[in-house]
This record gives C-alpha cells, structure tokens and sequence, in this order.
C-alpha cells in the first residue's frame, strides 16, 4: 500500500498534496456550513411555526447564527487559500 502511495506522490510531488489538501479541506468546509445554516435554517421555521408570536426573536437568533457560520466559514477558506498560495 505504501508503494502505491509513493508512486502518487512522485507524480504529484510535493506540492501537489497541498493542493489536493487544500481544496478538500474547502469543499469540506463549504458542505459543513451549507449543512449548519440548513439544519439552523429548518429547525427555526419549526420553531416560528409553533410559536408565531416569538418569529421576530428567533428571527433575529437566526440571523446572528447564521452570520457566526458564515464568518467561520469565511475564515476557514481563507486559512485553505492560504496554504494554497505558499505553492
């Protein structure tokens, strides 16, 4: 098995398993927060819609969650583009 994966690398060298790193570890990070805003997202029209009354609060709940996600996940992808620019 390791003989298989020291051919890839002579292949790739070393720069390319950065590479591969770092765009998986986008696309990671791109799934991981489109599935937390979703799972946020769904579990609050169930909560607005047992509650009308509070929609304006976790409303605004959401709003700041989904903005603490997406700031993660800002920052994340840049850490990834950052390892892709020491190429």
């Amino acid at each position: 098995m390791l003989e298989i994966l020291a051919e890839g690398t002579q292949l790739m060298g070393d720069k390319g398993l950065v590479a591969l790193g770092a765009g998986l570890g986008a696309g990671i990070v791109t799934l991981g927060a489109a599935k937390g805003i979703g799972h946020l997202a769904g579990e609050a029209m169930g909560g607005i819609a047992r509650q009308p009354e509070a929609g304006g609060r976790i409303f605004t709940s959401l709003i700041i969650a989904a903005a603490l996600i997406e700031g993660f996940t800002f920052f994340a992808l840049v850490v990834c583009n950052g390892i892709m620019g020491k190429i």
